[in-house]
């Protein structure tokens, strides 16, 4: 550094104190102020570097860089923002950037910051931020000129410095709460998070020299099953890693967001990026992420959200008037314009996914959305039963009969949904009239001993010719072996519950054969049902 002018805040230290030089907490944050701040320098790369043994890390960019005026008047001057000068850089970026304060999360996570940077054919200027003398100067009340930067040591840039024609380096020593995620957890986070650096060719991030690439979203993109594409959605996750999935829909809403919702095979599989967070519903402003989990707002307490992520972008958002809070972090409560996006979200996109996704699911023989009341619980019930036998049925991929055998399991769903659960209630509604029998002292009648006697005659003639000589039933209870019609002749010979029973008989019996029923025959089981249910009901009060 050939010069070694003095550079100082531009603003009180006890303002820069208030403002919140902790309102950044998170290193994720802090790494995606650096990151958009080299986007706004319309830089073509960003090289992070992490030494876990120093508990330090370098970002490095080649973007426009900055002299000793733009040090001074622009980085160093708190609530400096590029766009009261333009709207969009000279790569015709929009500028991420907003109030001017970001370059506070800088402040936040290290001990000392030091910020080199140089424009083509400049040299270095910079300085060198020491949060401890910051915390002393600001206790001592001292102005910005009492406290000017220390001076930076540049054999500590060595490396970093050769063939960097331009941009901006910024050294992080001693981060506050150390460097916990691991390389892989943090380029997944970079992927998922910063979009703008995945849609744009002219802009590639680097962590520890390999690049983050779509490549680190495979984990996450492989367990995705479901895909709804809103607007027209360009996105090379969609187009690149997205191509195996079991339902897709492209849904067009009269809204100026775009986006894409995904659904994943199990609720964990959203933790693919690691163990600390998780994958969310997200809203993005001109690429950068504005608002973690945007669901958090609208919640419907339905299983299917737990399911779910993806990338709402709202450009729109990003107007005249300030939304943001002044952590960067979040949208500001009950902006009209957030509260609008959030309410057409969940009209024109949420609600009509969360019954697509019960559809989906039990189509693919995985359980739904028990929450949603348009199917009985009966039949939901059965056919999450029917779904988890099917699937020991189930071919390996490649198997030359998979196809044909997938497609005789499909065509017995719905079959197998109404006999899992007509079975069930013959089996509660029998077993109620035994122990009712039982409980009343019931004799048994001659023409129950008889059907009795015949039933075990036939028990016995069974088992001797398939060699069986264990004991079939819990106990030889005689009543066990009487059907509805027989039982009901016991407690019920002159009321609804014979009459009914006679005619549940042949369908109980086809129905206990594992036949499948005809559509008249299912109408009339379930009409004699309800009747000897409620006769039963009646019985046992």
């Amino acid at each position: 550094m050939a010069t070694k002018p003095q550079f100082s805040f531009g603003i009180s230290l006890s303002v820069l104190n208030h403002l919140g030089r902790n309102l950044y907490r998170s290193f994720t944050t802090v790494l995606g102020e650096a990151i958009s701040n080299s986007w706004d320098a319309d830089a073509s790369n960003v090289w992070i570097h992490i030494d876990r043994d120093s508990n330090s890390f370098f970002i490095k960019d080649d973007g426009s860089g900055m002299d000793a005026t733009d040090f001074q008047d622009k980085f160093l001057k708190i609530g400096y923002s590029k766009r009261k000068e333009a709207t969009a850089s000279s790569r015709n970026r929009p500028f991420i950037g907003r109030k001017g304060i970001g370059k506070l999360a800088l402040l936040s996570c290290a001990e000392q910051i030091t910020v080199i940077s140089k424009v083509r054919g400049g040299e270095y200027v910079g300085g060198l931020i020491d949060n401890r003398g910051l915390d002393q100067a600001i206790t001592d009340d001292l102005t910005p000129d009492e406290y000017p930067l220390d001076t930076v040591d540049m054999t500590a840039f060595a490396s970093y410095i050769e063939g960097h024609d331009q941009g901006t380096i910024i050294r992080f020593q001693n981060t506050k709460d150390g460097i916990r995620n691991s390389s892989d957890f943090l380029k997944k986070t970079i992927a998922l998070y910063f979009r703008f650096a995945l849609l744009d060719d002219s802009f590639a991030i680097f962590l520890d020299g390999e690049k983050v690439t779509l490549d680190d979203l495979n984990d996450l993109a492989e367990k995705t099953e479901f895909l709804w594409s809103i607007n027209g959605i360009e996105d090379p996750y969609i187009a690149e890693k997205l191509k195996k999935l079991k339902e897709r829909k492209d849904m067009t809403v009269g809204t100026e967001f775009k986006g894409f919702i995904a659904s994943v095979e199990k609720p964990r599989d959203l933790k693919a990026i690691g163990t600390a967070e998780k994958a969310s519903i997200d809203l993005f402003v001109n690429g950068r992420m504005r608002e973690r989990d945007i669901l958090k707002h609208i919640p419907t307490a339905r299983v299917v959200e737990s399911y779910l992520y993806g990338q709402i972008h709202f450009d729109s958002l990003d107007d005249d008037i300030d939304r943001f809070t002044s952590s960067r972090e979040g949208i500001v409560a009950d902006d009209p314009k957030f509260e609008q996006f959030l309410g057409d979200f969940k009209t024109h996109v949420l609600t009509p996914i969360l019954e697509e996704w019960d559809k989906w699911r039990r189509k693919h023989k995985k359980d739904g959305d028990i929450d949603n009341d348009a199917i009985p619980a009966k039949e939901r019930k059965a056919g999450e039963l029917f779904n988890a036998i099917s699937g020991e049925y189930t071919l390996p991929a490649g198997s030359t009969n998979k196809q044909k055998v997938d497609a005789w399991v499909d065509a017995l769903s719905g079959d197998a949904s109404f006999n899992f659960a007509s079975y069930a209630e013959c089996f509660v509604s029998e077993n109620l009239v035994r122990k009712f029998i039982a409980d009343q002292g019931t004799v048994l009648s001659t023409e129950a001993q008889r059907d009795i006697t015949e039933w075990k005659r036939k028990e016995t003639q069974n088992k001797t010719n398939g060699n069986v000589m264990i004991d079939l039933r819990l106990n030889n209870d005689d009543k066990s072996y009487l059907d509805m019609a027989g039982l009901a002749n016991l407690v019920d010979r002159t009321g609804s519950l014979s009459t009914d029973s006679r005619t549940y008989r042949p369908i109980r019996d086809a129905l206990m054969h594992t036949a499948l029923l005809t559509d008249k025959a299912k109408r009339r089981l379930t009409t004699v049902y309800d009747n000897i249910r409620a006769r039963i009901i009646a019985l046992l009060s």
